[in-house]
């Protein structure tokens, strides 16, 4: 991925397209990507991709964090990708074969991956902390150039940019309501995925200005 504007992804991660169109219709002339996930896809189905690219023209990413076997991914792939996602995202800790299957299908479709080598809440550190590295260079092995890393772990995030380099590009979540702050996290992510505090606020499109202008 090459760039964002004003740095931030909303994350669509409500269970209404109508809600969600009008949300986006609301933001649209501030952001240029989103992110969809299971609560949009399974109460409305893989037509909300269709729906909100073809009206909007964002890109979009597809966060169904896949962590399949080879065939399994790759099924998930084909569907995104040809319904209108232009990035999935993918966890690494199902190993190189699985991610690599995701990759493959990108490649078909001349779409990309986002892969995971580390997640946003506490609860992650059980069992992916002390993998994050490996997964990390793993991708790198893979030729993966985008990657998502947590805000609200810092010193981890820092410690994911340090690995995969200066020329990849890294999505944050854990802003805001999670307690992420947006400047510290730039100083190493690319972009911040922003949600609730965007579409739980009574005014989506103030709340979207005040977060710029805090940036």
């Amino acid at each position: 991925m090459k760039k964002v504007k004003n740095n931030i992804i909303l994350s669509v991660d409500l269970l209404d397209i109508l809600k969600a169109y009008d949300l986006c219709e609301s933001v649209c002339k501030y952001i240029d990507t989103i992110k969809i996930g299971y609560p949009l896809t399974l109460s409305e189905g893989l037509k909300s991709i269709e729906i909100l690219k073809e009206n909007f023209n964002f890109n979009i990413i597809c966060d169904y964090k896949v962590a399949d076997i080879p065939n399994t991914n790759e099924i998930i792939a084909k569907l995104s990708y040809e319904k209108g996602a232009d990035y999935l995202i993918v966890h690494g800790f199902v190993g190189y074969d699985s991610v690599k299957a995701c990759i493959d299908v990108a490649n078909e479709y001349n779409k990309d991956i986002f892969l995971i080598p580390e997640m946003s809440n506490p609860g992650s550190d059980m069992f992916l902390k002390d993998a994050s590295e490996k997964i990390a260079r793993m991708g790198l092995d893979l030729g993966v150039k985008n990657y998502v890393a947590p805000s609200t772990k810092i010193d981890r995030l820092f410690k994911i940019r340090d690995i995969v380099g200066d020329d990849s590009f890294i999505i944050s979540p854990g802003i805001g309501t999670q307690g992420g702050d947006p400047k510290k996290t730039l100083e190493y992510a690319d972009a911040l995925i922003i949600g609730r505090s965007i579409y739980d606020s009574s005014n989506p499109k103030l709340a979207i200005k005040e977060i710029i202008k805090s940036v």
